[in-house]
């Protein structure tokens, strides 16, 4: 408490009355990359209450996540902050310094009802501050609003499970999806065993989905959707081989909606490149809150309250993501603009790959077996029958392709342009025609790494 009476004069708590004051509900899935959503273009998969949050909010066609970890990236949402700030919580399962000031803390001393239910930041212990950083924890959202005061305003984090794995073998064509009709993520071998494999993450994906809707029900039973800030996102992207834990675009690029009633003018797409981070900023900003000048992150309201589509703010044009460590240290930076994927991987001849000698190690994935151990995880890939099939069958022309980017070794910098190669398949980084360009990321990227410095926790 004495921490947070500090923070007091940056806080500037607005005098607006508590009904007046919006609440706050973000729905977030566990690893769901973009554009796994029919209104981002999905024909396999069906998600109608993302759908509907586009049709009647606004959506950010370009969010990026700081960090396509989950620890580190729900922390760098909580804290508004870069993850490489915020100390061992830019790692999985690293726990939050204790003055380290987040949007539910600082709502909460606003008097805003907080909490969360289902993943908040774990699998953090949570060492220092012994608590989530979203708020106290919750069964459910129901038993969250018997605890609410009457006319307080809330903020409530509903934490998915999906589509993370493990998943129902089977359970993606089960449920009625086609395995012909996917259009395979770049980087991934085109074979039965994948596409089986991505009908159930998209079988999972769909869940979320409905627990979403079942959520938001309630708020339209209370007569308080109107006054509700509803988020719909993801924290990293899906859980296969060069996605979840690497810097292309599947690992770092998530679906973004924002709904605000009448606040905002609906049925738009912003284009400004955004961050997860920046939504702890908007939060306060939209609870009369002044932001803390450790928050990295930049508010959407601009954005939100703006009426009309494409770029907004023209110096939005690039976003930073990083890794530290997920299973495995792999530090890498990078830099995403319009045009280009900058990344820099460091030491990549030093990560630890977590494999054993001989012939990789097997599973049964058939009674939704979640392995344990480091080799399971090796190369920061989390086990699945697609990465399974990738290691058994080297030999195999595609995968062959993409081994490299899924498994490494990785080079010191990778370049991708993405005008003409959006999947961020061919590196450009030693071509000599691309000298220039690689250059000026290379400066972009010092410049931008070297302002956002380690934040230090007030004493």
């Amino acid at each position: 408490m004495k921490v947070f009476l500090q923070l007091l004069p940056c806080v500037l708590i607005s005098l607006q009355l508590d009904a007046a004051r919006p609440n706050i509900l973000v729905l977030m899935a566990d690893d769901w990359s973009w554009p796994h959503a029919g209104a981002l273009g999905d024909k396999t998969v069906n998600t109608p209450t993302f759908d509907s949050l586009v049709r009647e909010g606004v959506l950010f066609g370009r969010a990026f996540v700081s960090s396509p970890s989950c620890t580190p990236s729900r922390m760098a949402i909580a804290t508004g902050q870069w993850h490489w700030r915020l100390g061992e919580a830019q790692n999985l399962g690293g726990s939050l310094a204790k003055e380290m000031p987040t949007y539910a803390d600082l709502l909460a001393q606003a008097g805003y009802h907080t909490g969360f239910s289902r993943k908040g930041a774990s699998p953090s212990k949570h060492t220092y501050r012994g608590t989530d950083p979203f708020g106290p924890r919750f069964k459910n959202f129901e038993s969250f609003l018997g605890k609410r005061k009457k006319d307080t305003p809330f903020c409530f984090w509903y934490g998915s499970g999906a589509p993370h794995r493990p998943y129902v073998l089977g359970s993606g064509k089960a449920s009625g999806l086609k395995a012909e009709g996917i259009a395979l993520p770049p980087g991934l071998p085109d074979h039965p065993t994948v596409r089986n494999d991505l009908l159930d993450y998209y079988a999972a994906v769909q869940l979320f989905d409905r627990e979403a809707h079942g959520i938001l029900a309630q708020l339209k039973n209370m007569g308080e959707l109107e006054n509700t800030i509803i988020v719909m996102s993801g924290d990293n992207g899906m859980p296969f081989p060069r996605a979840k834990a690497t810097l292309y675009d599947t690992g770092t690029r998530v679906p973004l909606v924002i709904r605000w009633g009448k606040q905002v003018k609906a049925k738009r797409k912003v284009s400004d490149f955004v961050s997860l981070c920046d939504l702890a900023p908007t939060f306060l900003e939209a609870a009369g809150i002044a932001t803390p000048k450790a928050m990295t992150g930049q508010s959407l309201i601009t954005q939100l309250k703006s009426k009309k589509s494409g770029q907004i703010d023209a110096d939005r044009d690039h976003v930073l993501t990083g890794m530290s460590r997920h299973c495995f240290p792999y530090p890498r930076q990078a830099l995403r603009t319009e045009r280009f994927l900058y990344v820099r991987n460091k030491n990549p001849e030093n990560w630890m790959s977590g494999r054993r000698k001989g012939p990789p190690q097997t599973f049964d994935f058939s009674n939704r077996h979640w392995p344990k151990g480091a080799e399971a995880f090796c190369f920061n890939v989390d086990p699945s029958p697609s990465k399974q099939y990738m290691l058994t069958h080297p030999d195999d022309p595609s995968v062959k392709e993409v081994w490299p980017q899924a498994f490494g070794p990785y080079p010191s910098e990778e370049l991708y342009d993405l005008q003409k190669d959006p999947g961020q398949i061919n590196n450009l980084a030693k071509n000599p025609a691309w000298a220039n360009e690689l250059l000026d990321l290379r400066l972009r990227l010092n410049k931008s790494w070297s302002i956002s410095t380690t934040f230090q926790p007030i004493k």
